[in-house]
């Protein structure tokens, strides 16, 4: 049954563990833990600390049970290690320099930050589906899947050149078309306690 278990959808085995089965849980855990612990250790680079972060969602999935409804499991597993490393990162004690840089950072409100952000994020979601097809696919698969670009070409019978180009052109496009204040918001977001 083990063996039988790993192979199962992310949906399927989310449907188990929605049913409260611990062999799904587990297959999840099994599955995602070591590609979690790598994306954390890419962004913050402290063993002990990605290790709690990745626990933590975990926890978190397992405590959220019956009050969550995941549609892409993997996409929300990624998110929530990055959610907690930027909160991680927002919670440390500044040197003078950082504190006088982020001071100079316009300061919203928690609540209006929180709705601007959710609205920043809708604004990217929006911007990525203009890109052209072929770029907005990779795009996709580099940033919500996690893929390297290896892995894309090969998905997608694309050089990684070719890849990488995608990547350069649609993060260009989301750079002149996102408003210089909302850049300031989302440094905002993820380094002031707020």
């Amino acid at each position: 049954m083990e063996k039988e278990i790993s192979k199962l959808t992310d949906a399927t085995l989310y449907r188990l563990f929605k049913d409260k089965d611990p062999d799904a849980f587990q297959a999840i855990f099994d599955k995602y833990w070591k590609r979690l612990y790598s994306y954390a250790y890419k962004i913050y680079q402290d063993e002990l600390i990605c290790e709690d972060i990745v626990q933590e969602v975990f926890i978190s999935l397992w405590e959220k049970l019956a009050d969550t409804e995941i549609v892409h499991l993997e996409g929300y597993l990624f998110r929530a290690v990055k959610y907690r490393i930027a909160n991680h990162i927002r919670d440390l004690k500044f040197t003078e320099l950082h504190e006088s840089i982020l001071l100079q950072i316009p300061y919203p409100t928690t609540a209006s930050k929180n709705i601007e952000f959710e609205e920043f994020e809708q604004q990217i979601k929006i911007l990525i589906e203009k890109l052209p097809p072929k770029c907005r696919e990779v795009f996709k698969l580099s940033r919500y899947e996690q893929l390297s670009n290896t892995e894309i070409a090969s998905k997608l019978n694309l050089s990684t050149r070719t890849v990488e180009t995608h990547i350069s052109n649609a993060l260009k496009f989301l750079k002149n078309n996102i408003d210089p204040y909302q850049i300031s918001l989302l440094i905002t977001t993820m380094f002031i306690k707020g």
